[in-house]
């Protein structure tokens, strides 16, 4: 999604450069290890629920998307004294909402194809 909102370059969903290097408070990490820390703890907590989940994955992987869409433009935002919602500005949450929900939608189609294959000695 990332790649596809650069190539359609729609004004109002600009993007950073690819795999972003700039460094993030207050450990000065780059950006790019930053997402991966946190998509890889969001799919370690859906793999933990996976079990209990009554819809089917690839919806429940969407939500999960949404959710962390919605934690980042409010609870991270306030904690690091940004713009509550990004603003309120719609196409901030339009990228965020299609960059965290094709996540999402990918990590529901994904982690079941891992999770059917078995180890063979």
């Amino acid at each position: 999604m990332w790649e596809a909102l650069h190539l359609a370059a729609i004004p109002g969903l600009t993007m950073p450069p690819w795999y972003p290097t700039d460094p993030i408070p207050p450990l000065g990490i780059p950006r790019v290890l930053n997402l991966c820390f946190w998509g890889g703890l969001y799919g370690i907590v859906f793999g933990i629920a996976l079990p209990h989940l009554r819809l089917p994955i690839w919806l429940c992987g969407l939500i999960t998307g949404f959710i962390a869409a919605f934690v980042g433009l409010v609870v991270v935002a306030a904690i690091k004294g940004n713009p509550i919602g990004g603003g309120w500005v719609l196409m901030t949450w339009v990228r965020s909402l299609l960059i965290n929900g094709s996540w999402g939608l990918g990590l529901g189609l994904i982690l079941p194809l891992m999770l059917r294959r078995t180890v063979r000695i």
